[in-house]
């Protein structure tokens, strides 16, 4: 494990190889400073002693190393800006970390002259002074204006309107509030540990819904977004491409502090889908395959702990689940060998636990892979967080298909081995506490579309019989749902939504699927296949309503062809197969769909079709309302019980997670994050050329209230 000081350092140990953690402090008081008076000469002595001393962590940029954070730009002044240059100058004493307080006092201040230079303060004739008077008196611009000298030297401005900062009253959060949250609090990616994606606010209703209206905006740092937002205590923490975590005020949009993970040379950035707070502490997963614990308060990192090696090709794409002391993660990617979850103690960053996701040889399931060596199996991901029955002390994770199709294709001929691939495919039920694979159950066995389910386990109370017992629901990219009892994964029953042409029957008893073996690809034909790989369904989750019973799903009406290519060529599936998308057999060219069902009577009550693709998951609301967002930008509003469409607004780009809601002050939010460049926005654009988005991918956060007239 990597406390901080080590990979991600403390601010306090690093000016000259220092931390990727960044702190807006306070109330973001602005301060009567001047800026630092310095000579030109001073500051080209400063680049001096920063290349021989410096560079070498921070980059010969000063915001291009692999090891220091950056010492100009926008995260620089979020932690020095506008406060007394002295705590900057005392740091830079202590630099560097291999022989502190070796550069001495003069090179220091020449060292402070270059870096207020290379952040937009203009050289003087005065040289800078390192007496500790004069450094209290004056400060680093927050933000850079163009040609400007700064504040005059000593001139006081009227002090700041008194403002509370959320972050002062956050408190800790527990799992009696994760499996129960304050209904204003969104805890969850989901909302609470059962992953229903349901919020009980009424404030907004189908009759006032028509009057929501823009509350605030926030712009996030552009790229991909897949991440639903947090909100606890007036706070909404949300993550952006980059990975960078900001603390906003929920109310208002402000800024409340951002933390920055440096990542290695050469490592790219990746979406992520879910963060997760516990305590007073937020969990952040990194595209180097970290988890970080921050401080909720003040995004300060308390550990960071490597949970796989990103050059391996390992990915943390999902997130994580928190309960009962232990943060849960899948990995992502082809690695050899596969998969898994990890558990990790939140209070230490320890490792607990590991469970792999693809059987091992030996081991039950171990001979499912045909006979393949485990070096040879992969797959597996764990493309979103788990869910998590308390009662039970049970979490429940998703792995997704194989890629390396091929050698499961045909099943082999030695008596006791199978191809179905184990957990691939399957619903893992795992004992918190000792990493158990209590049970699972595997709902398509030897995946040869790449139409796998894993994606959100919703946990609710179910009539079964003539009792009500705690079910685990949930729909692969056929839209076919699975209904298992929590406690032992007995199978209850299934649900085809119509849009797949696979799967011929479900034995109702065991819910084994039987496909249409002429669709199995491979055989060097050209395979229609409907959904396309991109799913019907979808990672985008569905959302439940406890009082009426009803699953709102979030759909794309496609299909796919699966056509050989040339030996030696590169295919989608390693059958030798590319797939390209193609619509549904006499499309009448809407693609977009919402689907209505309620679980009790297994029935539809209501489909809503669209032209735009959907690229959201549903938030389900007490109100009467569902809100889910699609590819032509457009956020709506429907009627729960008709789908009756009764409210949009058109956002600024492609929403591609989910939509929540929450409470400040008595007031009901609807939040949207948009983010252009996730899997499912980028699938389906073909289908709808007239659709035309923002080409620089532009994100931000689009949050929607009711005026205060419509609140009466």
């Amino acid at each position: 494990m990597r406390i901080a000081g080590s990979r991600v350092w403390l601010v306090g140990a690093a000016v000259c190889c220092g931390a990727a953690a960044f702190l807006l402090s306070g109330s973001l008081r602005a301060q009567s400073l001047a800026t630092p008076s310095f000579t030109d000469a001073q500051a080209t002595q400063g680049k001096t002693t920063y290349d021989r001393n410096c560079q070498s962590c921070h980059g010969p940029n000063l915001d291009d190393g692999e090891f220091g954070p950056p010492l100009k730009g926008v995260e620089f002044r979020l932690r020095w800006g506008a406060k007394p240059i002295d705590g900057l100058f005392t740091e830079m004493m202590r630099m560097p970390p291999a022989a502190p307080n070796s550069l001495g006092e003069d090179a220091s201040v020449q060292l402070l002259a270059f870096l207020a230079r290379e952040n937009g303060v203009l050289a003087g004739t005065r040289a800078l002074s390192g007496e500790p008077a004069t450094l209290r008196a004056v400060a680093l611009p927050a933000a850079v204006g163009g040609p400007s000298g700064g504040l005059t030297l000593g001139v006081p401005i009227p002090p700041p309107p008194p403002r509370a900062n959320p972050t002062d009253r956050l408190t800790p959060v527990t799992d009696a509030m994760l499996s129960a949250p304050a209904d204003g609090e969104w805890l969850t990616w989901r909302r609470s540990f059962d992953a229903q994606g349901f919020s009980p606010l009424t404030q907004v209703t189908r009759e006032n819904v028509g009057d929501l209206r823009l509350a605030w905006s926030w712009a996030l740092p552009n790229g991909p977004n897949e991440v639903t937002p947090l909100v606890h205590d007036g706070v909404m923490f949300v993550h952006a491409y980059g990975d960078k975590v900001q603390a906003l005020d929920a109310a208002t949009g402000d800024l409340l502090w951002q933390y920055s993970h440096r990542l290695p040379r050469g490592q790219a950035s990746s979406v992520k889908r879910a963060i997760a707070i516990y305590g007073t502490r937020l969990y952040v997963p990194t595209s180097d395959a970290h988890i970080v614990a921050l401080d909720a308060k003040t995004g300060k990192v308390a550990w960071d702990e490597p949970i796989a090696d990103a050059k391996a090709g390992y990915g943390l794409t999902g997130g994580p689940l928190v309960a009962n002391g232990k943060v849960m993660v899948g990995t992502t990617g082809r690695a050899p060998g596969g998969n898994f979850i990890v558990a990790l103690d939140a209070d230490t960053g320890r490792r607990a636990w590991r469970i792999n996701t693809i059987a091992q040889p030996g081991e039950n399931g171990g001979t499912s892979w045909n006979g393949l060596p485990i070096d040879k199996r992969n797959g597996a991901s764990v493309w979103v967080p788990g869910s998590y029955d308390r009662v039970l002390n049970l979490a429940f994770f998703g792995p997704a298909q194989t890629y390396d199709t091929g050698p499961l294709r045909n099943r082999s001929d030695e008596g006791n081995v199978t191809n179905d691939g184990l957990y691939t495919d399957s619903t893992l039920a795992i004992n918190v506490d000792t990493g158990r694979l209590v049970w699972y159950f595997q709902h398509q066995p030897n995946d040869q579309w790449d139409l796998d389910w894993a994606f959100e386990r919703h946990i609710l109370p179910l009539r079964v019989g003539n009792t009500t017992r705690p079910v685990v629901v949930t729909g692969g990219k056929q839209a076919i749902f699975d209904v298992m009892e929590a406690d032992t994964g007995k199978y209850v029953f299934s649900m085809d939504l119509g849009l797949q042409n696979v799967v011929t029957a479900i034995d109702p008893r065991t819910g084994g699927k039987v496909i249409d073996d002429t669709l199995v690809p491979g055989d060097g034909q050209t395979k229609f296949v409907c959904p396309h790989a991109g799913g019907a369904k979808s990672w985008l989750p569905s959302s439940y309503n406890p009082r009426t019973k009803i699953l709102y799903v979030s759909l794309v009406e496609s299909c796919m062809d699966l056509t050989p290519v040339a030996p030696g060529g590169r295919g989608s599936l390693s059958t030798g197969v590319r797939w390209s998308l193609r619509p549904r057999p006499n499309s009448d060219g809407l693609y977009g769909r919402i689907q209505a069902i309620n679980l009790e009577t297994r029935k539809t009550v209501w489909t809503d079709r669209q032209r735009a693709p959907m690229t959201t998951g549903t938030l389900a609301t007490a109100g009467g309302v569902v809100f889910a967002g699609a590819l032509d930008r457009t956020f709506a509003a429907y009627d729960e019980t008709t789908g009756a469409k009764l409210w949009q607004a058109r956002l600024g780009d492609v929403p591609s997670n989910a939509p929540i809601s929450y409470t400040v002050n008595g007031r009901q939010y609807v939040a949207m994050v948009v983010g252009n460049g996730g899997a499912q926005a980028a699938t389906f654009p073909a289908l709808v050329p007239e659709i035309r988005n923002p080409p620089d991918r532009g994100a931000s956060v689009w949050v929607f209230a009711l005026p205060e007239r419509a609140r009466r």
